[in-house]
């Protein structure tokens, strides 16, 4: 029962983990777009209070109940011999979109201090990479190809 429970959490951190880092690029859109002092100070607090006050806490949870139920998990699966690659992958890409979820932080401090050296096309651009991550992450969980 209360693997269930951790499982739903898990969940819940997960979707608001990947609201922020769909949004945090979108603002970052339109912030490299502003071009007036209250705009670009409206940016500088939305976005931090996104990437502080649900981005890296949804993450945090979802990171630490994803290796509970992984401790679980995979002691589960040593004892009864089941495939793991689908798990493995799946932890590549967690790994991958933690360093995604900094870099944002990093373009965060770059708009902070008005030093953006990019485009709005490219935060467009890079607004995408966490869906490929979400669509793997979840073809992995759930079918466990391999």
């Amino acid at each position: 029962m209360l693997v269930l429970w951790i499982k739903a959490f898990h969940i819940i951190s997960v979707v608001t983990w990947f609201a922020g880092l769909f949004y945090l690029p979108r603002l970052f859109v339109y912030h490299a777009m502003s071009n007036d002092a209250i705009s670009n100070d409206r940016f500088k607090v939305m976005e931090r209070k996104l990437y502080y006050g649900i981005t890296m806490p949804s993450a945090i949870v979802a990171v630490g109940l994803g290796v509970w139920l992984l401790v679980g998990y995979w002691w589960a699966a040593f004892l009864d011999g089941t495939g793991m690659g689908w798990l493995h992958a799946k932890i590549v890409l967690v790994v991958i979109l933690i360093g995604y979820h900094f870099y944002c932080g990093k373009l965060l401090k770059d708009f902070k201090q008005d030093r953006n050296r990019h485009s709005h096309i490219f935060y467009r651009w890079f607004n995408e990479f966490p869906v490929l991550i979400l669509i793997a992450a979840t073809i992995l969980v759930e079918v466990k190809p391999f």
